[in-house]
């Protein structure tokens, strides 16, 4: 029951809160970005059309166009839950994009967080 406020959250109200972290830390929204269109395949076209609808978090990652191929190479612990053990995959889709914007705050290297 938890996870569905969670879900029917609208990305476009979470977006401005991982912009705003990352700036904090020196990153930029351009490489925000790049790591919300490497997890989801989405283009800065249709990642600013998901924006303007005002989707819920379930319907962003419903839509994307592709989840990376990549993603089990996603590991380790936000909000103190191991991300690659997560047994509900929308919430691991979230969980993933947390897992890469706080890595991308913390000074990785943008090849680093995406996995090349």
């Amino acid at each position: 029951m938890k996870n569905e406020r969670v879900y029917k959250m609208k990305f476009s109200s979470v977006y401005p809160l991982l912009v705003s972290k990352v700036e904090r830390k020196g990153r930029s929204i351009k490489e925000l970005n790049a790591v919300i269109y490497w997890l989801t395949g989405y283009d800065e076209e249709e990642l600013q059309a998901q924006l303007e609808k005002e989707v819920d978090y379930e319907t962003f990652f419903a839509e994307a166009p592709q989840i990376n191929p990549k993603v089990d190479l996603i590991k380790g612990v936000v909000c103190g839950i191991r991300v690659e053990n997560i047994e509900e995959p929308l919430m691991q889709k979230i969980r993933w994009l947390d897992k890469l914007v706080d890595e991308l705050a913390r000074g990785k290297a943008l090849e680093k967080v995406l996995r090349y």
